[in-house]
């Protein structure tokens, strides 16, 4: 049935301005963030740990997803116009899914380690090798691969391909909800759960203990404050407002029009919006993982607060000159 009928939501603000801004930010600071990230683990290689692979894994996922923002913000700017082929828009949706659901299970796979190590130091010691972790990369990699790759075959485009859906057409909208629904459950909901349960045992473990020492309490304490802004702001609202916005489409299709859907469709453009900022956002778990970045960062910050402050006046020795360097 064609469910024009049915009033529609005004697009414009969203689809056409919103997005495209939020998009142009979040590839200028994820990419710097994320380039930022890898570059100081490939100079600190040799003492990569076993969760740093995790965080390694993490920013790679975050570089494929923000090399596909420049064509989305074309497409949005260019009033919804697809220009690149029905293909490559595949090829980009596949991307933003592998992104989201690689991060979520290598925060999870974070979250698991810190768990083992913390909870069960003398279980966990000398069983999680760097090895370990790379064949657990490789099977997130494979999982999320595989949970993703059927959405390739759902149609993205109509009208001689100037669309590219993030979901699908009217057409295969009731086995696309069943397909999303089932996906929210394994690839968001379940690692959900475990990090919950890991992060809620580890604060219990570390407000109680007398012998960590106060400076990891506050790096764990950080981390999980992080993780809870993550998935409360980029990936709870966007699982949530994605399955609703779906099911009101299909409630369209069979001959209903619920009252609910244009605040549906406004939350749920707003939670694409939010969920693409996790790729600028997860650079911050870099800084409470690995300790060196965490050190360097603090470093480059204060040395460039103290360029801005001194910047007011000119060094009017050589020593003052030297003293202004980092």
């Amino acid at each position: 049935m064609n469910a024009t009928w049915c009033s529609q939501p005004d697009k414009k603000l969203f689809e056409h301005t919103v997005l495209p801004t939020l998009h142009i930010l979040v590839f200028i600071v994820g990419l710097i963030a994320n380039g930022w990230g890898l570059n100081s683990l490939r100079r600190n290689w040799k003492k990569l740990g076993n969760v740093n692979i995790f965080v390694l894994n993490l920013g790679l996922a975050d570089i494929l997803y923000l090399l596909t923002l420049p064509f989305l913000i074309v497409y949005h700017m260019k009033g919804n116009k697809w220009i690149f082929g029905e293909g490559f828009c595949l090829v980009t949706r596949f991307c933003f899914n592998l992104n989201l659901y690689c991060s979520i299970g290598f925060l999870t796979c974070i979250s698991v380690y810190r768990y083992l190590s913390i909870v069960h130091p003398m279980r966990a010691k000398g069983r999680l090798t760097a090895t370990h972790s790379v064949v657990i990369s490789v099977v997130v990699w494979i999982l999320v691969g595989a949970q993703s790759f059927p959405d390739m075959f759902y149609d993205k485009t109509f009208r001689n391909g100037s669309k590219c859906f993030a979901t699908t057409s009217y057409e295969h909208l009731e086995s696309y909800l069943d397909y999303t629904i089932t996906w929210t459950f394994f690839g968001f909901c379940i690692p959900f759960v475990i990090i919950v349960g890991c992060y809620g045992h580890v604060t219990v473990v570390v407000c109680r203990s007398n012998t960590i020492d106060k400076n990891m309490k506050q790096q764990l304490l950080k981390l999980l404050v992080i993780l809870i802004v993550l998935f409360s702001l980029c990936y709870t609202p966007y699982h949530v407002f994605k399955n609703l916005s779906m099911y009101s489409r299909v409630l369209i299709n069979q001959g209903t029009c619920p009252e609910w859907d244009s605040g549906i469709f406004n939350a749920r453009q707003a939670s694409r919006g939010l969920v693409s900022l996790n790729s600028a956002l997860n650079p911050l778990v870099y800084l409470h993982v690995n300790e060196d970045m965490g050190y360097h960062f603090r470093h480059v910050f204060r040395c460039c607060f103290k360029l801005k402050s001194r910047s007011v006046s000119e060094p009017k020795t050589e020593q003052e000159a030297e003293n202004m360097i980092c």
